[in-house]
């Protein structure tokens, strides 16, 4: 199956809890690539997200950040420092029995010293009950947010595939005219050294039939049909490896290697006037397609 390594979603679930949003990006890299970035208050579930992921995802880069607000008011606790008030009063009451200050300690005294008095917001997922309830819908969003994006990269895996499809059929009609421009040029060439060897019959004498066979070695020098048959074999697997259900950007990768280098081989053994074009084209095609398979995964 093609799919793109390029895809993007953005999934968005609340409850009375929480809100728990989860955006992936994802894009061209030659393995898979996780970078994770969630709360701390997630990060028991980083190995399910990245064991979810796994399951749809076979190459590419792709960064996956969940953003958590609960929607509980947090509470808040107050704690005061005994040790810290009693010492604060027993130094006062000596000043006072001085004449150094007048007056009682008030609230409003301790609160204006940190060491007094602490502060400190009571979170709702600091509750076990809470803090299950909201890992398993960041779980439930993160795999929400994964079928959206691999739904895109099925959808310009499609059109990639489109675009592949054709170029492929482009250079297998290509190497065809190739092989057919070769037989012609083979049969020029035969002719011509043929030919020559009539005009040279006069003045050396020569075994016909040893003539004939190095003719015959000559233009086998020439013959691409090996070549031909291996680059058809190579189509069928292209068509095959499209089909399957696996993840097949390597394979495409390694395979048009191989047809690139079955066409660089007739264009160095095949003769004929029109071969050099046609080479150049299927060559041109083949980079095309190439470029192209980079974003497969």
């Amino acid at each position: 199956m093609i799919k793109s390594m390029t895809g993007f979603s953005s999934i968005s679930r609340e409850d009375e809890r929480a809100t728990v949003a989860v955006t992936i990006r994802s894009v061209n890299h030659r393995y898979l690539d996780l970078q994770v970035r969630s709360p701390q208050s997630l990060a028991a579930i980083e190995g399910d997200v990245r064991t979810l992921v796994a399951k749809r995802v076979a190459r590419g880069r792709v960064e996956l950040s969940v953003s958590l607000q609960l929607r509980q008011v947090a509470g808040v606790d107050v704690e005061l420092n005994e040790a810290f008030a009693q010492a604060l009063e027993a130094a006062l009451a000596q000043a006072r029995e001085r004449g150094i200050v007048s007056g009682t300690l008030t609230p409003g005294d301790l609160l204006r010293m940190p060491q007094a008095i602490t502060i400190r917001d009571r979170q709702p997922a600091d509750d076990e009950t809470t803090q299950q309830a909201v890992a398993a819908q960041a779980r439930e969003a993160v795999a929400q947010a994964l079928v959206a994006l691999d739904a895109m990269r099925s959808r310009e895996g499609d059109q990639l595939r489109a675009d592949l499809d054709n170029r492929r059929a482009i250079v297998a009609n290509l190497v065809e005219r190739i092989s057919a421009a070769a037989d012609e040029g083979r049969a020029a060439m035969e002719q011509r050294i043929a030919d020559r060897v009539r005009e040279l019959r006069t003045e050396l004498q020569a075994d016909e039939t040893a003539v004939a066979q190095e003719i015959v070695r000559m233009a086998a020098r020439s013959d691409i049909s090996e070549e031909v048959e291996r680059f058809r074999g190579h189509v069928s697997h292209w068509a095959a490896l499209a089909e399957s259900a696996e993840p097949c950007g390597r394979k495409l990768d390694f395979l048009l290697q191989e047809m690139n280098r079955e066409v660089n081989t007739m264009g160095s053994k095949a003769d004929g006037l029109r071969v050099s074009d046609l080479i150049i084209a299927a060559k041109a095609e083949l980079e095309k397609m190439r470029e192209q398979v980079q974003n497969v995964e």
